[in-house]
């Protein structure tokens, strides 16, 4: 079977079996308000926390391509969030280039520390030894202009920055932390196989976990077994990625239509937001929000929130199937792959033609590819395999930008760059 087969038929599974056995989210653990978002309870006690939670990853930035923060745009942001009942936050050591939490204490701390809640994590990979765990944890703290962190995670756990968090005892000094009152809630995000995760998971007596789920990933990336053992286990879920770095957002022509015949004002991050929201465990569900756009849509999908009907499940089944036909790179865009010894722009790359794939502009595609340097193009890869030991994906990323170069390389005249005959995937 070829490669693009499998993974065609691989989408089909990963997208359908879920999305028919879906259940609502249990009615008593919601907690309404007018005009807010709504709130579920964190387990059996008095907190809540909101359904939607606001990613600090893919904040406005003051110029494209570069991490620095638009403080203006983002502050209005933060403003029209906090009216609305969003008020999580969470943040990372290495989001905007190590921006983003600086951000969060610049920007949040005008409020009461006891109306927002922030979270961020501690960078396991980035670890060299046990004295950078304090030093890091005190550096977050003054950046982000708090006391304490209502929510907190060991970063992107894999087999790898496990044994190294096992090594250098970073779960106890973050317990020490939680003991000092400077952690409220401690936990974890995950990258890994289910199998990493039943570990990571059987460790400790953690109070939450961060994975990637989606109605794309649900079985392609193993997000039904890694939700099924946390749930298991009495974790709640913190849902990152829920529209697969922007991709469900957009989705194609055919799928988008099949939605909009259902419910035309309803966006596409909408059915993807109420998909992950249907779960009964997801404790938030986290969009990295870029646009003012962004947050008003989110709001009015989480103000009222309608978990997916019998019949929204199969309308959603068919608009997966005619998605599954504009099969693309993975790529979630999360820049973890960055910054390339060769210098080239990966994501870049993947999503310019991961739009292609969708919209099929090659004029688009021709303008903004050949506007690159050539050093930044797909063709300057060396194949190290840095970015491979670092995409949570797990994507062969020089093989796909090899495709992608040969491709490009394969057409006859630039006009017609990655023409409809040719297939990447091939």
């Amino acid at each position: 079977m070829k490669r693009r087969d499998f993974l065609k038929g691989a989408l089909t599974v990963a997208a359908l079996a879920p999305v028919s056995k879906l259940a609502a989210a249990p009615a008593a653990s919601k907690v309404t308000a007018p005009g807010k978002v709504d709130r579920n309870k964190y387990q059996k006690t008095d907190l809540t926390l909101p359904l939607l939670g606001f990613g600090m990853m893919r904040l406005p930035r003051v110029t494209p391509g570069k991490p620095e923060i638009d403080y203006v745009k983002t502050a209005a942001m933060f403003d029209k969030a906090m009216k609305a009942g969003v008020n999580y936050f969470d943040t990372a050591y290495f989001y905007h280039a190590g921006l983003s939490e600086k951000c969060a204490g610049d920007l949040l701390s005008k409020y009461p520390r006891d109306s927002y809640m922030l979270a961020s994590k501690m960078p396991v990979g980035h670890l060299r030894k046990a004295a950078d765990i304090e030093r890091i944890f005190n550096e977050q703290l003054k950046k982000c202009k708090t006391a304490y962190f209502d929510f907190y995670m060991l970063h992107a756990l894999n087999g790898r920055n496990w044994e190294k968090a096992k090594r250098l005892k970073v779960y106890e000094f973050l317990m020490q932390k939680k003991a000092e009152g400077k952690i409220r809630k401690l936990g974890f995000s995950f990258h890994d196989t289910p199998a990493v995760l039943e570990k990571i998971a059987s460790a400790y007596p953690w109070d939450f976990a961060q994975i990637q789920v989606n109605y794309l990933d649900w079985t392609l990336y193993r997000s039904k077994e890694q939700y099924e053992i946390l749930t298991k286990k009495n974790i709640p879920v913190i849902v990152m990625e829920p529209l697969r770095g922007g991709a469900l957002a957009k989705l194609n022509p055919a799928a988008t239509k099949i939605l909009k015949n259902m419910s035309p004002k309803e966006s596409n991050a909408s059915w993807a937001f109420r998909y992950v929201g249907s779960l009964p465990n997801v404790l938030i569900t986290l969009s990295g929000m870029t646009q003012m756009e962004h947050l008003e849509d989110n709001i009015k999908t989480f103000t009222n929130f309608r978990p997916l009907t019998e019949t929204d499940k199969k309308v959603l089944n068919a608009a997966l199937t005619a998605y599954r036909k504009s099969l693309a790179v993975p790529c979630t865009d999360c820049r973890y792959c960055l910054p390339c010894p060769a210098g080239v722009e990966i994501p870049k790359i993947f999503g310019l033609y991961n739009q292609l794939k969708l919209t099929g502009n090659r004029a688009n595609f021709n303008r903004a590819y050949n506007a690159m340097d050539e050093d930044a193009q797909a063709s300057a890869c060396v194949a190290c395999g840095k970015c491979v030991k670092a995409c949570p994906q797990k994507i062969n990323i020089p093989e796909e930008l090899k495709k992608i170069d040969q491709a490009i390389k394969r057409s006859k005249r630039r006009a017609a760059l990655l023409s409809p005959e040719e297939d990447l995937y091939a």
